[in-house]
């Protein structure tokens, strides 16, 4: 089953255009990736990228896509769609694809993505992917895209943004170990529980205030079936 990650952003279609294009301000927002880079293209060919994810201090992962994207539709709205595939023994992902959609509506713009891909080490690796990883990309991609609505509709940065982030996990966990210390152990699962559903702060990224659930009759854009087919 493919992810699906929808937000609304309160900002000009042109802004969030650049911010999700460049691979300098894209991989500043995008806590899947550590690195986004074109490279050199001729002509009206996709443009191909790579990217690249810092796993541990000493250990990156890489892999390498093509992009494509179409700025002038019916309505006002945009679309991008783009292949990706990696090499690298360590990567979970071999291959996928998606796209992302910008439409207006309104003062603000439907933001969303879908994609799928196909995981490898065989029978170990699929069961990985839908008990570990899957939920793990899909919630990375929506507190993402939480960063990014906070920086195009409140100007906090996304450095900023993360930085809040950690720091309210720390409180979170501050709090459980001193119910453990100066109250009772008993209570910390209570405390615990009421930590982790507490709603985050206005200005703190949230992967639950982004639609997960595709709406009925969601279908790729037919960008990512020309794309595939290069």
């Amino acid at each position: 089953m493919g992810l699906y990650i929808e937000t609304r952003v309160g900002t000009d279609i042109e802004t969030l255009w650049e911010r999700t294009q460049e691979p300098s301000e894209h991989r500043r927002w995008d806590l899947r990736f550590t690195e986004v880079d074109h490279l050199p293209r001729a002509g009206d060919e996709p443009q191909r990228f790579r990217y690249a994810t810092r796993v541990l201090p000493f250990l990156t992962v890489a892999g390498t896509g093509v992009s494509a994207g179409e700025r002038h539709r019916a309505g006002g709205g945009r679309v991008s769609a783009l292949r990706f595939a990696s090499r690298h023994p360590l990567s979970l992902i071999a291959e996928g694809s998606g796209y992302w959609r910008y439409e207006p509506v309104g003062q603000e713009i439907r933001f969303l993505t879908g994609y799928d891909y196909r995981a490898r080490w065989g029978r170990f690796g699929r069961v990985a992917d839908r008990l570990v990883f899957r939920p793990l990309m899909g919630w990375a991609t929506a507190w993402s895209f939480d960063r990014l609505r906070l920086w195009c509709e409140r100007g906090i940065s996304p450095e900023r943004s993360l930085a809040w982030a950690l720091g309210e996990v720390a409180v979170r966990l501050l709090a459980v170990v001193a119910v453990v210390l100066w109250l009772t152990p008993i209570a910390a699962p209570a405390t615990a529980v009421g930590a982790a559903l507490l709603p985050p702060l206005p200005w703190t990224p949230a992967a639950r205030r982004c639609l997960r659930t595709p709406p009925p009759r969601t279908s790729a854009p037919a960008l990512l079936t020309t794309l595939e087919q290069e």
